[in-house]
């Protein structure tokens, strides 16, 4: 898997819609990658993994409930590669290891869902500071697998695509045979259903 994939195949796509033949597998591929895409931006993150663990770059914050710094980060699934540093001198430098935190939801895991944050705990070493990106987090970023509400969602969304090239203004069906609908401009109605509970509310942490 990758960074950002699709979340289904062609096949499945033409298995859902019934399509017999190969005739249509470009805009089949097409209306999967759209859909995908789509999908991430409801709910403001992706479901892919990326191939190693890799730098990224957080600014972290006091939270004055919890007496606390906390860093939110990209979705993380697995503890493999993970490193954080902190740059201290605000100078690019990101020469000191945060060696006791957190992961954050604590029952994330139990549960099949990403950590999106992390809990400096007083016990470190090091403390970060509030300096812009002074936090450099080294990780295998992303799910572990996609879910499969997040494929059906994603298949359910490029079956609406494909039907709008039928509807080249917007509107599928009959109105005389009273099956007018209106593809709108966001994602289908169920689809929003089925990936609500997958929404990302970046600064909730």
């Amino acid at each position: 898997m990758a960074w950002a994939p699709s979340y289904a195949t062609a096949e499945e796509l033409k298995a859902y819609t019934r399509i017999p033949d190969g005739n249509d597998d470009a805009q089949l591929d097409l209306a999967i990658s759209a859909a995908s895409r789509a999908v991430d931006r409801f709910c403001n993150r992706q479901f892919g993994l990326v191939a190693a663990a890799e730098a990224r770059y957080y600014t972290p914050r006091f939270d004055r409930k919890r007496r606390k710094w906390v860093v939110e980060h990209d979705d993380l699934m697995t503890i493999t590669g993970l490193v954080v540093m902190a740059d201290l001198g605000d100078d690019g430098t990101y020469e000191s290891e945060v060696d006791n935190y957190a992961l954050r939801p604590v029952n994330a895991a139990a549960k099949s869902r990403p950590w999106t944050f992390l809990v400096v705990q007083p016990a470190s070493t090091t403390i970060p500071v509030a300096d812009e990106a002074s936090v450099e987090i080294t990780a295998k970023w992303g799910w572990s697998a996609v879910p499969d509400p997040v494929k059906q969602a994603t298949i359910l969304q490029a079956s609406r695509l494909l039907k709008r090239r039928d509807a080249p203004f917007g509107v599928a069906g009959s109105p005389d045979a009273g099956s007018e609908i209106r593809l709108l401009a966001k994602v289908d109605p169920d689809v929003a259903v089925v990936l609500n509970p997958y929404i990302r509310w970046w600064g909730a942490a």
